[in-house]
C-alpha cells in the first residue's frame, strides 16, 4: 500500500511523517561538511577497529 503524506484516507492513518533532516535543513558547505567529519571522528576509529579484527 502506498500511503500519501497528508491523506485523510483512514487507511494511511498509522503512517507516520518523515523525521526532520539536517540534510534538507542546512546547506553543504566547506563548513559544514568539515563539522560533520571532525564529529565522526570516533565513528571511524572504531569501524576501523571492526575492520582490523574481521581480518
Amino acid at each position: 500500500m502506498i500511503a500519501v503524506l497528508g491523506s485523510k484516507d483512514s487507511r494511511t492513518a498509522d503512517c507516520k511523517a518523515p523525521k526532520p533532516s539536517s540534510v534538507v535543513e542546512e546547506p553543504a558547505t566547506i563548513a559544514a561538511c568539515r563539522r560533520d567529519y571532525e564529529s565522526a571522528a570516533e565513528s571511524r576509529a572504531a569501524f576501523a577497529r571492526q575492520q582490523r579484527k574481521r581480518r
